[in-house]
């Protein structure tokens, strides 16, 4: 199928097949996909935990407000970002791009001097903002990947991010989740399954200048 036609096969799943498993190659291409997200700077401040264990995802049902498919899919993508965010990320990133480009510094230095102030102003607060948008870009990226490689998968904000951070024990790498996404093949009982697809037309959702 071309792209259109993925993402037109592409639904947020109610019930996933809980006997198919993604491949180790499918789980690989999801997390490369995410890697090469765009970020904001190019400085990818959201992290993602990769579950496959049934007893953590049983856990985590409770805490997702009863909903089935994180128990019933095959992996959990969580979606995370940094509890406290400080320019330290610009120097590790900076340097990774002299080492990867080995980018003169008088041609660095006034980008970085510039994000380096962009940073320091913000509050946490702020930063948090920022870099929870910036994990609302990987989701859109990863649902894409995920509707042209046939993987089926569900966006969720519902959760309690504060429980699935005790049970993740992401305080360790001062990370907080913000999004998950079961991601599996769905159910043949499933309901949504052979709905149609409601979306406006999109003459009414496109302004042409």
């Amino acid at each position: 199928m071309n792209t259109i036609e993925s993402l037109q096969w592409r639904y947020a799943v109610k019930k996933f097949d809980e006997h198919k498993f993604l491949s180790e190659n499918q789980i690989n291409t999801l997390k490369e996909a995410f890697n090469l997200t765009a970020s904001v700077y190019g400085l990818q401040p959201v992290k993602m935990v990769v579950i496959n264990d049934k007893k953590i995802q049983n856990k985590l049902v409770e805490h997702s407000y009863s909903q089935q498919q994180i128990k019933q899919a095959s992996h959990v993508l969580i979606l995370c970002i940094p509890k406290k965010y400080n320019t330290e990320e610009v120097e590790k990133y900076f340097s990774l791009v002299k080492k990867i480009r080995n980018t003169p510094d008088e041609i660095l230095n006034p980008f970085k001097e510039h994000l380096t102030k962009t940073i320091s102003k913000k509050s946490q607060e702020e930063l948090y903002i920022w870099n929870k948008n910036q994990a609302y870009i990987a989701l859109g990226n990863l649902l894409t990947v995920c509707a042209i490689e046939k993987i089926d998968a569900c966006p969720m904000e519902g959760f309690i991010s504060k429980k699935y951070d005790e049970i993740l024990n992401l305080e360790k790498y001062n990370l907080t989740s913000v999004l998950t996404i079961p991601v599996g093949f769905r159910a043949n009982d499933d309901y949504m399954k052979d709905l149609k697809k409601v979306r406006k037309n999109t003459s009414d959702i496109i302004i042409e200048l």
